[in-house]
């Protein structure tokens, strides 16, 4: 990779169900930076992703469960809400006041992603049904109608463990790798490394939401130029299962599933 990069923010206006989210992008990118260039990484906020494609739900058309309900009252929220989030989730975990913590994909998350802010009022906005796919899809549409090899991440927003704070976290990747090994390089003083590897597809996301805002900032999108990663066939971001992740481990047998 090389030392430095440019990051530019891409404001698209409202994105809406149906609209091609790549055609605002092009027009977009081409306002800003002069268009896209080889070598380019596209990210993307998965709420424009999901509501382009459709992914809104009406809380007034979802009936709770009695689960939901019992979920909804023991952490104080919307008993909707807390059924879309159960039917998003491969489990759920526990949760803290207005937020159910759960297991989807591989990966840990409060309200399996399902997420209020910047939806239409009333709705709320799963994430992508495949996130992987949507970045291809989208990559690949770029590609034909700029000629420009890129790469594309579909981002989301995480607290951290022990942090106050979100930050920018890859969760579909295609045409870049999204975690690059370290292992077998030497630190300053000739010692290998052992387990290191580099988040690069979260690093990326994290240095787009600087510019991307989490507010009415209507900047879904960032390009990161100059950054000289490899392209490639490359699809997805590794995850690793739950009794091998440092914060999970201890407490994955005795995780409660709902």
């Amino acid at each position: 990779m090389n030392s430095s990069y440019e990051v530019f923010g891409l404001a698209t206006g409202i994105i809406r169900s149906g609209e091609s989210i790549a055609d605002r992008i092009i027009d977009a990118a081409e306002k800003t930076c002069g268009g896209f260039e080889e070598g380019d990484v596209l990210v993307l906020a998965e709420t424009a992703v999901a509501t382009a494609e459709g992914n809104i739900v009406r809380l007034e058309t979802i009936t709770p469960t009695p689960k939901a309900r019992e979920l909804g009252e023991k952490y104080g929220i919307d008993p909707r809400m807390a059924e879309v989030v159960i039917q998003e989730s491969d489990s759920i975990v526990g949760g803290i006041p207005g937020f159910l913590l759960c297991m989807k994909g591989g990966t840990l998350l409060p309200n399996a992603g399902v997420d209020a802010s910047n939806a239409p009022p009333g709705c709320v906005t799963p994430l992508p049904s495949d996130p992987d796919q949507s970045a291809l899809s989208i990559r690949k549409t770029i590609e034909d109608k700029t000629g420009a090899g890129i790469g594309v991440i579909i981002a989301d927003s995480r607290t951290h463990a022990m942090r106050l704070g979100c930050s920018g976290v890859a969760i579909g990747s295609s045409g870049i790798p999204s975690v690059i090994n370290d292992q077998g390089r030497s630190d300053l003083f000739g010692r290998k490394l052992e387990v290191t590897k580099r988040a690069v597809g979260d690093n990326i996301a994290s240095a787009a939401e600087l510019v991307m805002g989490e507010a009415d900032e209507c900047t879904p999108a960032a390009i990161i130029r100059g950054i000289g990663l490899p392209l490639g066939d490359h699809l997805g971001v590794e995850t690793i299962d739950a009794t091998e992740c440092l914060f999970m481990g201890a407490f994955a047998k005795n995780r409660t599933q709902w």
